[in-house]
């Protein structure tokens, strides 16, 4: 199984998505289920994690693996099984990107769905509020788990 989270960058809410949910994998001894992220920008490929968003993870105790930002391939979306934008925009990036047929193929959708919310993850990129952002996050990891 392979689950993949796409937000805009791919240096806040995706990887954190990615790194809280390869966490809670280890900790429960899941083995077959591979986790990656990914942008529908090509803004920040080649880039890390921000700063920001790794201190963030670093303050739970989250284990960071080396991360570079990538755009999305229609390759990634025939391989995952699931696929969690972050918001609204990341939804319809990729029917522009892709096509409607494909963004709305039935395994893309966003990531508070899962937890029952129909909110949007917040960007802290302009909210600036990544302990919200790490609570979503964590919450909805934690709703993929129990699925």
């Amino acid at each position: 199984m392979k689950i993949l989270f796409v937000c805009h960058g791919n240096i806040c809410r995706s990887v954190m998505a990615e790194m809280v949910l390869k966490q809670m994998l280890r900790e429960r001894n899941v083995e077959g289920v591979e986790v990656d992220s990914c942008a529908t920008s090509r803004e920040e490929i080649g880039n890390a994690i921000y700063p920001l968003a790794k201190a963030c993870l670093e303050r739970h105790g989250v284990s960071l693996e080396r991360h570079v930002a990538r755009q999305i391939t229609l390759g990634d979306i025939a391989e995952s099984d699931m696929i969690f934008v972050m918001d609204k925009n990341n939804l319809r990036n990729l029917e522009h990107m892709f096509g409607r047929d494909v963004a709305c193929a039935g395994k893309i959708r966003m990531l508070m769905e899962i937890t029952g919310n129909h909110r949007e993850v917040a960007d802290p990129w302009y909210t600036g509020d990544f302990e919200a952002t790490y609570r979503d996050v964590v919450a909805g990891c934690k709703a993929i788990m129990n699925a």
